[in-house]
């Protein structure tokens, strides 16, 4: 395949276009998950522009890389950086979680064809990824499988189980990446059920780790080269702030979800629009 990456000429600049987007998807809808999406900017913004072998417009061909949201509620960051990746209008990215909208509150395939996975409960994305990444290597493709999971995730066994079966398989064509914000819906990760440590666990599972500040594309992209010339399935462990780019969102399972009132809108958008934290 043709390499497609799009070479974003300034990914920090379109990470801040995507956090307005998830934005004003989430106020336009009066629901929806701000916390994990605001997290995960940084990671879908470096697979989907610097890293990933696609083509909006022939998305379905046999030969391209693949992405699966397993943290599916997460979704409003990935609409907004599949749009500005060219397969769909932007425009659209309004009708979030609206009655009839392809853009629903979790990914759905039959709605928007270009989605490689519908998401939703859990781990289960996850699954598919593997059997994706079983079935591509089987075909005798080159094409890469990369899933990204929440840690609060982790705390489901069929996460591991999946696992298990990619590294029995040796799936190096399969790239996880782990959205390590801390948080959950209802507290912290560690206070919840504890997933650390979790390089040790996963190496343990016969898988390649490899940590990453998950909001510099220049600690993604090296971690990515890493994961992807390991020789066996490979995980990139992103640590990042849940909420990040608006500071009354970070660090709080409070915004895990809901939708910011006026005045937090207005001054959610001055503090992504000027850059800050």
């Amino acid at each position: 395949m043709q390499d497609s990456r799009s070479g974003c000429l300034d990914p920090a600049e379109m990470a801040r276009r995507v956090r307005l987007d998830i934005l004003e998807m989430i106020a336009a809808a009066g629901s929806g998950h701000p916390g994990g999406s605001f997290s995960a900017v940084e990671i879908l913004v470096e697979l989907f522009f610097n890293r990933m072998r696609i083509d909006p417009s022939d998305p379905e061909r046999d030969d391209r890389d693949r992405f699966v949201l397993s943290k599916g509620h997460a979704c409003p960051a990935l609409y907004s950086v599949m749009a500005r990746r060219g397969y769909f209008d932007p425009s659209e990215l309004v009708t979030l979680r609206k009655t009839g909208s392809r853009l629903q509150g979790h990914p759905d395939r039959l709605r928007l064809p270009c989605l490689d996975s519908s998401s939703g409960s859990l781990g289960q994305g996850f699954g598919v990824a593997a059997g994706l990444a079983r079935g591509l290597s089987m075909l005798g493709l080159d094409s890469r499988v990369y899933c990204l999971l929440g840690d609060g995730e982790l705390q489901e066994g069929c996460v591991w189980e999946a696992a298990a079966c990619a590294a029995h398989a040796g799936l190096s064509n399969l790239t996880a990446i782990v959205d390590c914000n801390g948080i959950q819906l209802d507290g912290r990760v560690e206070d919840i059920q504890s997933v650390e440590p979790l390089a040790l666990r996963w190496q343990s599972f016969g898988w390649h780790a490899v940590p990453a500040d998950g909001h510099s594309f220049r600690s993604l992209g090296s971690a990515f080269d890493e994961a992807e010339s390991s020789g066996v399935p490979s995980v990139v462990l992103a640590r990042t702030v849940k909420g990040r780019g608006v500071s009354f969102m970070e660090n709080t399972c409070a915004w895990h979800g809901g939708c910011p009132g006026a005045d937090q809108l207005a001054e959610a958008r001055r503090e992504i629009l000027e850059g800050g934290r």
